[in-house]
């Protein structure tokens, strides 16, 4: 039996680390002997130039004067020569290296980062000052024959008064004079142009705290670990890790981001640097550059001063990238965005506002799509717009054509770089290490909307090392929010009204809660009152969410076709949507939307099914049914907005979610491909009209209910409609009156002559519709949405078939 050698097993030997050298690492000889050789020359040139000014003078003699007017070259000399010889011994000894190490220059070293960073800072200037200052000295005190004393004393008058007169001053000190003359000219003017744009907060000037800040809980979680590592940053480096010094906010405006940064600054007790949006769009590039350098050296003094310093840059996308200058498609493709978005709720009667969030975001994003299709047939860079992480977008801002931002990401990541000309280049020359600069503790936070138009290199760890996504309030946190402002202001409101408060806010942002409040505030007082009521928070509330109505007059028969187009959008909004309760329905015109019918969702939800889809779809095509059941097969052209999301809705459904008859997602190639996929669209549409028509014909007396109360009360709410279904008494409405037989019959005539007007085109169309009880807006109860939200059946039975 053969028996296998065993493998050969390749060990590999563990590098050695430079760092694991006990002795000096050997100089090169030119460095060894540079400055020895320096001053042996200036000696010589010294001697020359002394027996060149008196020639009688023999060479020993000149020798002999210039050893005593030049003793400081000697003695310069000697230090070099003990250093030279001190670093010799430390190449060949260990012992005697690591006893300087580690006895002299370790016990050195730890008494001095013992002592206060800033103290620190301040002693190293004055030091070098002194250092530089004396050289200065010595070499006017040897060109004006002078002792050092007298030197400093006479240097005042001349060199202020009179600086070229009679040789005050050496040639290359007048040089330098004149040239410092022309770069002050050029600082000064830059920094006269420069100014402006960031602003310092001391501790003692913000007021903010976390208990400020309403409805972001789960953000501020992770905020306060980033506050425990700048107050105590040994927790963290001890365990062999470093403090995070980076946070980017992003999320729709007004949900708080300044105000959490000012938090921050507030509870850590740092010093706080606003840097506002333009601050580096400037006339003239390299403007933004200097300004960056200087917002930095002055956030590294901060920081050594006051042990900390946190520096926030609001709306940050303005800096942009670096991508900025060739991206020609991104501003095409934003303002696509925002055409997307305007079209999507202002075209036709009633807009997208019956849509969900998600049967929204998705006809938002066929419609950029859409539009972006003549600027780039690039698929993946039209995907851009719904990804906001992806780089290379064009931002909103100028940071990447003038250096700015570049110098932005130099300073953020070069901040444990030797600083300053001696520390780099003096102590280079002499063959010493650069001593490392100290740990600077600045905690940059960004805040902005738009995170696709930051740069990649910006958000990568090391310079924003966590990204918080800064959304609008959940529930509790808005039902926190307007308590919170409310506190602020007299009111009456119980605590059920504000929870019902909070619960028909949905996606109201921290600021949009405020101004809520203050417009509450600002009715009271129209109204004569110094407090806040129930009817004043609504009004402001509906003022501020839906708009102010135009005021445009249109013809009573013009009112009642939008009130009965609005009333099928309300009736199968109101029997269909088992997840969503009605805000108000309304015929008052608001810019180009003639009317709408706004829900509030009961359950907020980021997922939507194939069956809340469909629902979508059928309150969209209730516009169409209804306009032809009711006025013999005619409609208006302000179904055309609910047909085009209706359609593109269905398109999305069969051709990309899965929610058809095909499993493919994507519609294919060919002029075959696309004639199936209308023919499947037009066959789902169908369908669901079908359904639309049917549900409106099975309530045709709701219908016209609530076309009447339109009618007289041009906007009414979510509670007056449930009280039309129920025969209950609603805020401004009863709905008992329109469950008597009488009733019904008086609007259907009513109904029957509007008909005749439409279809003989009559102008004067004056019959006063019938006039329903209304309750006093001055005793209008809460909302019952928090009893729906709360599990109540919906909606009950009807008491009349």
């Amino acid at each position: 039996m053969s028996t296998l050698p065993p493998p050969i097993v390749a060990v590999h030997e563990p590098v050695k680390d430079s760092r694991d050298r006990k002795t000096r690492k050997p100089l090169f000889f030119f460095d060894r002997i540079k400055v020895s050789l320096i001053l042996v020359v200036y000696f010589g040139f010294a001697v020359v130039l002394k027996h060149a000014d008196i020639p009688i003078m023999s060479w020993e003699e000149a020798i002999r004067d210039q050893l005593d007017a030049k003793w400081w070259v000697l003695t310069l000399l000697g230090i070099e020569i003990l250093r030279q010889i001190h670093y010799l011994i430390g190449e060949r000894s260990a012992r005697y290296n690591q006893f300087w190490i580690r006895n002299v220059w370790g016990r050195w070293n730890g008494w001095w980062d013992r002592r206060n960073p800033w103290m620190r800072y301040r002693m190293s200037r004055i030091l070098k000052f002194f250092v530089w200052g004396s050289v200065v000295v010595l070499v006017l005190a040897s060109y004006w024959g002078l002792t050092f004393w007298e030197t400093i004393a006479q240097m005042p008058r001349r060199m202020i008064f009179n600086p070229f007169a009679n040789g005050q001053m050496p040639w290359f000190f007048s040089l330098i004079f004149l040239m410092g003359t022309i770069v002050l000219q050029f600082l000064a003017m830059f920094w006269f142009l420069g100014r402006g744009g960031v602003e310092t907060y001391m501790p003692e000037d913000i007021k903010t705290r976390f208990t400020d800040v309403w409805g972001q809980d789960h953000v501020l979680t992770k905020v306060k670990e980033n506050i425990v590592f700048l107050d105590r940053p040994k927790e963290i480096e001890d365990k062999g890790g470093y403090v995070p010094s980076g946070i980017l906010l992003w999320g729709p405006p007004g949900t708080g981001k300044t105000l959490m940064a000012e938090a921050v600054a507030g509870e850590t007790g740092k010093p706080f640097v606003f840097v506002e949006p333009g601050a580096f769009i400037q006339m003239f590039f390299g403007i933004g550059v200097m300004k960056v350098r200087r917002l930095y050296k002055k956030l590294r003094k901060l920081s050594l001063k006051h042990g900390g310093v946190i520096v926030f840059f609001d709306e940050a996308d303005t800096l942009g990238n670096r991508g900025g200058a060739v991206a020609g498609g991104s501003r095409s493709a934003g303002s696509a965005e925002a055409r997307a978005y305007e079209s999507l709720f202002t075209g036709g009667c009633n807009g997208g506002h019956f849509l969900s969030r998600g049967a929204q975001r998705v006809l938002r994003d066929e419609l950029v799509s859409n539009l972006t299709a003549g600027t780039t047939s690039d698929e993946p860079h039209r995907r851009r717009l719904r990804d906001p992480f992806i780089a290379g977008m064009g931002g909103g801002g100028m940071g990447g054509m003038d250096g700015t931002l570049q110098a932005i990401l130099t300073e953020m990541s070069g901040l444990k770089k030797p600083r300053g000309f001696f520390n780099r280049s003096v102590r280079g020359f002499l063959c010493i290490p650069p001593k490392q600069p100290p740990k600077y503790r600045i905690l940059t936070i960004m805040a902005t909307n738009m995170p696709q138009s930051l740069d990649a290199a910006l958000l990568r760890p090391g310079r924003i090392d966590r990204m918080y996504h800064v959304n609008f309030p959940a529930l509790e946190g808005r039902r926190r929010t307007f308590d919170g402002y409310l506190d602020k202001v007299r009111n009456v409101l119980t605590p059920e009204q504000v929870e019902s408060l909070a619960l028909m806010s949905p996606y109201a942002s921290g600021a949009m809660i405020k101004d809520i409040v203050n417009e509450a505030l600002i009715v009271a007082i129209r109204h004569g009152r110094d407090f806040v009521t129930w009817p004043d928070v609504i009004e402001a509330r509906v003022f501020k969410v839906h708009g102010m109505p135009d005021g445009m007059a249109a013809t009573k028969l013009e009112q009642y076709e939008t009130a009965i187009h609005e009333a099928c959008h309300a009736v199968t909004t109101f029997l269909l949507r088992r997840r969503d309760v009605i805000d108000i329905a309304t015929i008052e015109k608001r810019g180009p939307v003639g009317g709408f019918v706004s829900w509030i969702p009961r359950v907020e939800r980021d997922f939507d099914w194939r069956s809340d889809w469909e629902i979508d779809v059928v309150c969209a095509l209730a516009s169409l049914a209804g306009e032809r059941m009711f006025f013999g097969g005619d409609n208006s052209a302000g179904v055309g907005g609910d047909l085009g999301n209706a359609t593109g809705l269905i398109t999305s459904m069969l051709t990309r979610a899965g929610m058809g008859d095909t499993i493919s997602s994507g519609m294919g190639t060919g002029l075959a491909a696309k004639d199936d996929v209308d023919r499947r669209v037009e066959a789902k549409l169908r369908e669901l009209y079908a359904r639309a028509e049917l549900l409106l014909q099975e309530r045709r007396w709701f219908v016209l209910a609530i076309a009447n109360a339109m009618l007289q009360r041009r906007t009414i709410t979510g509670e007056d409609i449930e009280a039309i279904f129920h025969g209950t008494r609603g805020p401004t409405v009863d709905g008992s009156w329109y469950h008597l037989s009488a009733t019904r019959q008086r609007l259907e005539d009513f109904h029957v002559a509007a008909v005749a007007a439409h279809e003989t085109h009559e102008v004067a169309f004056d019959i006063s519709p019938p006039a329903t009880p209304v309750t006093p807006i001055a005793t209008m109860p809460p909302p019952r949405v928090a009893a729906v939200r709360l599990g109540a059946s919906w909606p009950p039975p009807p008491r009349h078939g």
